[in-house]
């Protein structure tokens, strides 16, 4: 990698503006960023395409699917994290928190026994210096299953453990308010019968009054001891919202009213919605419209969840929607804002001094197409 690389002929996204401009990266960091073209040979001409800065990526479950490809089938981990890492570096994303999750509300899952193999390959393989993009880990706690806690203590000593969220998939509980709904969705998911469900609805209502709200404030508590970011997931009501304010969350994840997200942004939580749901023009749960939380001023943070490349496309359609948000400010939920969310300020945005996280892309009829991606100013796609 050589010491100075210079980016020109590039449509630059700063945090205010955009400008036709010259990038300077200088041992891995933005030494300039300056208006107008270099005509200085050793400079690369972009051809005027955007150049936006890496993207970050606070709550993704892509690794499992890789984990996971058919029914049945459990995949090499180290295989399966190289593979997810290709994905994510292609699809712009430079700074990734694989999303671990922690006790399974699914009666037939494998989540819990393939959780140590995740964390060893994805450790393993950063370690090696193996990774394009720069992974940290998100413990996802499902807060009514009876081993949570004590695996999340085992855990969160991890020196890659970043962010933590706290999750009640009970029914009754924040997503599934309505029984009838949670019943349909899991049924259907996971292809219970009518006994089966029955059942299992008795199970988790019970683990959610026996385990949830103890589990839930000692996490928290163990977070805050640690300077660890914690988020909520799923609140739907005041109540909801002001608990998790009280916890001191700096992020709400999927709040699945308007209420919950107004209330959430007023509070100081940075509101995390869905890419997949501002691409699809919906939730394919049915709670609120991503694009709808935009329209009220109140969308801070985008995550592509399932589908990593949903996040720059989302990013772009936010920017093309009637909403307030021009581009600078759409790029900046997927990477500035999620930046600062999760206690990370070398990143995020185009600004001299901050590492050279960087985004090549062209758009052909609304669609995003990456030509380049670089982190810490080396190309990794």
């Amino acid at each position: 990698m050589p010491v100075e690389q210079i980016l020109t002929n590039a449509r630059i996204i700063t945090a205010e503006q955009e400008f036709v401009g010259t990038l300077v990266l200088r041992n891995g960091l933005i030494a300039q960023v300056e208006e107008g073209i270099s005509g200085l040979p050793q400079a690369q001409n972009l051809s005027g395409d955007y150049l936006l800065p890496g993207l970050v990526e606070l709550h993704t479950d892509n690794l499992e699917k890789y984990m996971s490809p058919r029914p049945g089938v459990d995949w090499p981990s180290a295989s399966a994290v190289l593979t997810h890492d290709a994905q994510i570096a292609s699809a712009g994303i430079t700074t990734v928190f694989d999303a671990l999750a922690i006790g399974d509300v699914n009666p037939r899952g494998k989540r819990m026994q393939q959780l140590p193999a995740m964390l060893e390959a994805i450790a393993g393989a950063a370690a090696a210096g193996h990774m394009r993009a720069d992974h940290r880990l998100h413990l996802r706690c499902e807060v009514c299953h009876p081993e949570t806690l004590a695996v999340f203590r085992d855990l969160v000593e991890h020196p890659l453990v970043q962010l933590v969220s706290v999750m009640d998939h009970a029914p009754g509980q924040r997503q599934f308010a309505k029984e009838d709904k949670y019943r349909e969705y899991y049924m259907g998911k996971y292809h219970l019968s009518e006994a089966e469900m029955d059942a299992f609805i008795v199970e988790q209502v019970g683990n959610s009054r026996q385990y949830s709200d103890r589990q839930r404030r000692s996490i928290v508590a163990d977070c805050q001891a640690r300077g660890i970011s914690v988020a909520s997931h799923d609140d739907a009501t005041l109540a909801h919202v002001q608990e998790s304010a009280g916890f001191g969350m700096s992020i709400a994840e999927f709040p699945t009213t308007l209420e919950a997200a107004k209330a959430s942004h007023e509070l100081g939580l940075k509101v995390l919605m869905g890419a997949p749901n501002i691409v699809r023009g919906g939730s394919h749960s049915g709670n609120i419209a991503a694009a709808e939380l935009a329209q009220q001023g109140v969308l801070d943070i985008l995550s592509s969840d399932y589908y990593p490349a949903s996040l720059l496309q989302a990013a772009l359609l936010l920017a093309g929607q009637d909403n307030g948000y021009d581009l600078p400010r759409a790029i900046a939920t997927v990477s500035r804002v999620p930046a600062q969310a999760a206690g990370l300020d070398d990143r995020g945005e185009i600004r001299v001094g901050l590492r050279a996280d960087l985004v090549q892309a062209q758009v052909h009829g609304g669609q995003a197409v990456i030509q380049q991606v670089w982190r810490q100013a080396k190309r990794v796609f």
